[in-house]
């Protein structure tokens, strides 16, 4: 997944004032030069560093960054992330910027990676939504990636996700898989579905995928004996660590987790300086 990260990264520096460190000016010489170490406080999955760099980068060119550690790549705490060089008051005029990044995508990776080892061997698979933060998007979405999980929709243009608005607005499942098909024919159709009568009538209409919302184990086992395999067949709502593999196990297609990016905690890495030149 492609992304343009300058003008974020400006945004981000602005808005911390990156280039008038206050505290910095007073207490390091201009020309004082050292080096620094991220290291990680906990286990995680990474994601995030490609941004990370770019930030150290655009504070300084003259950062050395060594980078130990990949996206995707597990971490656990004590590991060296990565090692920096340069001038000491550009290495800490980007450390907040940068692990405020780094932190944050790789806390969803890590949640992403926990859904992802609930329902190993179940042929299952863990699916983001579009609960992300407004203009991360395709970072969170990238950092779901990272973290071995699929991408659902990354906006309202990819696909066409019927919802429980739509079908009122429409006055019926039928009727509202049939106006998408009949508006963009090249678009999947994904049709949510709360009971199971609206399943029964949404398999007669054939969509791509049938979201089954707010199931229970138990009923998401008998929607999948209701639809063909040709019909993808996902669950969403109230799906947690601790009974992901149940709906797994019923032989689902895919669990869709909302957590995964709008309540994943960041992960606890940190930076410090480990030498100082004058």
């Amino acid at each position: 997944m492609q992304t343009n990260n300058s003008q974020l990264i400006q945004t981000a520096l602005a808005e911390d004032a990156a280039f008038n460190d206050l505290t910095g000016m007073a207490t390091i010489a201009a020309d004082a030069v050292g080096s620094a170490r991220i290291s990680a406080k906990a286990s995680g999955t990474l994601s995030g560093i490609t941004l990370a760099d770019e930030v150290f980068a655009t504070v300084d060119a003259a950062i050395g960054r060594n980078w130990h550690r990949n996206d995707s790549e597990q971490v656990n705490a004590g590991d060296i992330i990565c090692e920096l060089t340069g001038p000491l008051r550009a290495l800490l005029a980007a450390e907040r910027t940068a692990l405020n990044f780094l932190q944050h995508l790789s806390g969803i990776a890590t949640a992403t990676r926990a859904f992802v080892e609930a329902v190993n061997g179940t042929g299952c698979k863990v699916a983001d939504t579009r609960k992300t933060t407004p203009g991360l998007r395709r970072l969170e979405k990238q950092a779901v990636l990272h973290g071995g999980g699929i991408n659902h929709r990354i906006d309202l243009e990819s696909g066409m996700l019927i919802k429980e608005n739509h079908i009122e607005a429409c006055g019926s499942i039928s009727s509202a898989i049939r106006a998408c098909r009949e508006e963009s024919s090249g678009i999947w159709v994904e049709v949510e579905c709360e009971t199971m009568d609206e399943v029964e009538e949404a398999v007669s209409a054939l969509p791509d995928i049938i979201l089954l919302d707010n199931m229970t184990p138990e009923t998401v086992a008998v929607a999948r004996t209701l639809v063909p395999a040709s019909i993808i067949l996902e669950a969403s709502g109230n799906i947690t660590l601790a009974n992901a593999r149940s709906y797994a196990e019923t032989g689902i297609d895919r669990i869709a987790i909302g957590a995964i990016t709008h309540s994943a905690p960041a992960l606890d890495l940190s930076m410090r300086i480990t030498g100082r030149q004058s």
